[in-house]
């Protein structure tokens, strides 16, 4: 039996690095599977979008697609968009049988990853006058916020930091400002933060912006996309519905 192409979706922006990124990181995943089909898509703003990429999966003669969301939460785009995309496509394509996996996050090699970017970066565990901005996107949708908290918290148990707190590029609180004056209250006098985000952009550019801006020379992470955990981890959420189990599939 053909196995099912992985088509890999991500956000898109108008940032020509991100999707860059984004290539670069399913390059990483055809290395490590290639008999694989790996296909790259987007929801908006860059191309191909999926609708058109599951019309071209199709039309190479498959009859099955794998939708990975390299989303890190269950924000709009995973609960709305993902779908919304794949029923559309499906429409169109009433004999193509797709299945959606799961959202990236959480996971503990999304941790892992950020974890080594930071210290990548130049943080040391042992400085007890750190403060760490955990930085992520920000969501409407609470749960996705509270993901990057949570890892946020994990961080802080097992290191000598003054704090470690998440801090939002839009959407929610706290943003950097409010972020850095809660560390420092906390008694940090240096600074560092950490990337929630799979790709550079504009969103993680604000946030660096603000952080310079709010603190001296603080030490910059980068984001997850480059670290080989991700593409294995892109893999494992393809894995999990690629064979034939009682899971959900749009018809």
């Amino acid at each position: 039996m053909t196995t099912a192409p992985l088509v890999a979706v991500a956000h898109g922006s108008r940032d020509p690095r991100s999707a860059a990124t984004i290539h670069r990181l399913l390059d990483v995943v055809r290395a490590l599977r290639p008999e694989l089909d790996v296909r790259v898509a987007f929801l908006d703003l860059s191309q191909p979008l999926l609708g058109d990429v599951l019309d071209a999966v199709r039309a190479d003669g498959h009859r099955e697609a794998v939708v990975v969301p390299l989303l890190l939460g269950h924000a709009f785009h995973a609960r709305v968009d993902v779908p919304a995309a794949v029923a559309d496509a499906q429409q169109r394509h009433p004999d193509l049988r797709v299945r959606i996996g799961d959202v990236l996050g959480p996971d503990p090699r999304l941790d892992a990853a950020a974890w080594r970017r930071l210290l990548a970066a130049g943080a040391d565990p042992d400085d007890p006058e750190l403060g760490v901005l955990l930085a992520g996107a920000g969501s409407s949708h609470a749960p996705a916020n509270r993901l990057v908290a949570d890892v946020a918290a994990r961080w802080q148990s097992r290191t000598s930091w003054a704090g470690t707190v998440a801090t939002f590029a839009a959407a929610a609180a706290p943003d950097v400002p409010a972020a850095v004056e809660l560390l420092r209250a906390r008694g940090a006098r240096r600074f560092a933060i950490g990337s929630w985000f799979l790709a550079p952009g504009l969103l993680p550019d604000r946030i660096v912006e603000l952080a310079r801006a709010h603190s001296d020379a603080p030490l910059i992470a980068g984001p997850m996309a480059d670290d080989p955990g991700v593409a294995d981890l892109v893999l494992h959420r393809y894995d999990l519905v690629a064979v034939d189990a009682p899971l959900p599939v749009l018809v």
